[in-house]
């Protein structure tokens, strides 16, 4: 019996465990990928560590998410990773080269290789046949010292692709049908590998919107053969020499499958405030909108603003709108002034941003108070824009286009025009000089750090017994945005852990961080209780390492986001699952519940007993951590066990 694509790269890297669903696997990690919004306390890690150079085969650092220099405070922070890199021997993207993800594809990916990155949609660089994984920074600190990145081993689905997509229809159109069938938490413990001859018709740049959003499905990672749509992408980049092909074997069998005729699928787009509410297009139709937005690491490619630009030659975008631009990359911006297209988009109303993530990420480009704004970014989680009671939905750029030309959410079928018609050209500019790569290493280069930058702060082992209050309990779904917003307030305090602490679940409970701070400081931990799929969307660690610093240690739930249990477990916090889902109500805020004998629990076995002091109940509870994970939580984190000289393998 042959192998699939995944299994095939997942072996290359082996260097631990066995290749059995849910059990934990070591990967030898070739290259690391790292932004400014994370990046700097990968850098911070690595000084704990006292690092002299990473042992990658390669490794960057990208600034993209916090462009916007309304005072010193990233200023500094751009200043501070750049001197990292010379430190410890990374690549540095600056503010304005563009997005990390297709950055990096363009320049660095090359298949058959693994990466991890400190940012969730990593695995958009599956789309070129590599293993491509998003995990919390402090792993990619450890990845980048050599060590290997441990996860559990997924299953994987087989997703069949047939026939060819219709006028009006795209590659995003593809991976919102996905979570239209799979939801928000269906990938789970998966990896969603692409195969069928429906491949044929998707460039090396459409696979990589489908592989960016997979992570909105929960999944591991997405990942798609280096075939010859990845060799003319690579040729295109002038790397030819990087190309390698990969398939899965002809007689592979996968864990579970899945079929999508291409030609059947229409619009869809995903509505207020999750990835997984997807619909068709024309059912909600008419409504008025307040901006359209193109760009993002999710719809990346050349032709995902080259169709746009087609779109509206010779037309005007309705006087209501708000007609954001956000080219991914100064290459690519400067191919679409050669061919002319960025001067459609200007002259058609459109408001043309520097390459980066900008309103992706709440840096700019904020909608209007209950405004409809169509985005053709991955996720549209509550608040996430920068705009509290935020209507934001997400679509193709098609339809995204189509919708600023009439002013409200339109079918781009509806338009009643021809298709433009559009391939990429030969010769394509490429812009490889304001990458800067690392220096010789002759001599230690010292880090220039600003005001702003604090050094982590300490983190104590488990307490026996853990008591304390539950000092917040929410419902399914919580995103990071939700339990640590981003935009431009709060992502300038992505180095001081102690300043950013007071801005966790502000939108939630404001009153959250001064409870919480006041037992820290009175010496008692406190619990929090969640619903299904706890910590979603981000790989930002600073949603679990701040929480930290304000006494949380333990997150009981129904269900827990991949990267986010990790984070949790890697700062010395406890997350457990309740065995019933039912005791979820039987818990309320307030509550003081009591774990006894902690870490003889966690070391002997999966299932805790949890004493709730104030009904006097009993709960059960297990927990999936390795022996590796208990052994951190009870150190009272990774970064302890690290210290100490323990990799903390088990």
């Amino acid at each position: 019996m042959g192998s699939n694509l995944a299994r095939k790269l997942i072996a290359d890297h082996l260097v631990d465990g066995t290749m059995n669903p849910g059990e934990e696997i070591g990967l030898a990690v070739d290259q690391t990928l790292t932004q400014d919004a994370t990046g700097t306390l990968v850098m911070l890690e690595l000084e704990a560590m006292e690092l002299d150079r990473a042992r990658t085969e390669l490794s960057a650092q990208y600034v993209d998410h916090n462009l916007l220099q309304t005072d010193y405070r990233n200023p500094d922070d751009h200043r501070f990773l750049r001197s990292a890199c010379n430190r410890f021997g990374a690549w540095f993207s600056p503010p304005g080269n563009g997005v990390s993800h297709p950055v990096h594809m363009e320049r660095f990916g090359a298949p058959g290789k693994s990466l991890l990155g400190s940012d969730s949609h990593t695995p958009a660089a599956g789309s070129m046949g590599m293993l491509a994984m998003g995990a919390g920074g402090l792993e990619v600190a450890l990845a980048m010292a050599g060590r290997p990145y441990y996860t559990r081993m997924p299953k994987v689905v087989g997703v069949r692709l047939e026939g060819v997509l219709p006028d009006w229809v795209s590659a995003k159109d593809v991976v919102l049908e996905m979570l239209r069938r799979w939801g928000v938490r269906g990938g789970r413990g998966r990896i969603f590998e692409y195969h069928g001859p429906g491949l044929a018709g998707l460039s090396a740049m459409d696979r990589h919107v489908i592989a960016n959003m997979g992570t909105e499905l929960g999944a591991t990672t997405t990942v798609f053969p280096a075939d010859e749509a990845v060799r003319a992408f690579l040729h295109s980049q002038g790397r030819s020499a990087d190309f390698r092909e990969l398939q899965p074997d002809p007689d592979c069998t996968y864990d579970e499958e899945e079929v999508i005729d291409l030609g059947g699928l229409e619009p869809l787009i995903a509505y207020p405030s999750s990835p997984g509410n997807v619909v068709r297009v024309a059912e909600v139709a008419g409504a008025p909108i307040y901006q359209a937005m193109i760009g993002s690491s999710a719809n990346p490619g050349l032709r995902d603003f080259a169709v746009p630009a087609l779109m509206v030659d010779g037309r005007h975008v309705d006087p209501g709108v708000s007609f954001d631009i956000n080219p991914t990359s100064r290459q690519i911006t400067e191919n679409l002034m050669a061919m002319g297209l960025l001067g459609k988009l200007l002259h058609a109303g459109g408001r043309i941003h520097q390459p980066g993530c900008n309103g992706c990420i709440g840096m700019g480009q904020a909608p209007s108070t209950r405004g409809i704004s169509l985005r053709t970014v991955p996720r549209n989680f509550p608040g996430r824009s920068g705009t509290a009671d935020d209507r934001v939905y997400l679509c193709s750029p098609e339809t995204a286009t189509a919708s600023a030309l009439t002013g409200r959410i339109t079918d781009p079928r509806e338009l009643n025009a021809t298709y433009p018609p559009f391939r990429e050209p030969e010769g394509l500019i490429l812009n490889t000089s304001m990458l800067e790569a690392p220096p010789e290493q002759t001599a230690p280069f010292p880090l220039v750090k600003g005001p702003n930058i604090a050094s982590l702060p300490e983190l104590e082992p488990l307490p026996d017994p853990l008591e304390g209050p539950v000092l917040l309990k929410v419902g399914d779904n919580i995103s990071t945005d939700e339990i640590l917003p981003a935009g431009t307030e709060v992502l300038p305090y992505r180095s001081n852990i102690p300043a950013i602490s007071s801005f966790v679940f502000r939108y939630t409970d404001p009153g959250y961080p001064d409870r919480a701070f006041g037992f820290r400081q009175e010496g008692h931990p406190h619990f929090l209780v969640a619903g299904e799929n706890y910590g979603q969307g981000s790989s930002r660690e600073h949603a679990a390492l701040a929480p930290r610093y304000l006494g949380l240690r333990a997150v009981v739930a129904k269900s827990f986001a991949r990267i986010h249990e990790e984070n949790l477990a890697n700062f010395g916090i406890l997350p457990l699952v309740f065995t019933d889902p039912a005791n979820y109500d039987r818990i309320r805020q307030g509550d003081l519940l009591r774990l006894q004998e902690a870490p003889e629990a966690l070391g002997g076995g999966e299932a805790v007993g949890l004493v709730n002091r104030t009904r006097d109940e009993s709960y059960r509870l297990r927990h999936d951590l390795s022996p590796r994970q208990a052994d951190m939580i009870q150190q009272g984190s990774l970064i302890n066990l690290v210290r100490e000289g323990e990799p903390g393998r088990g």
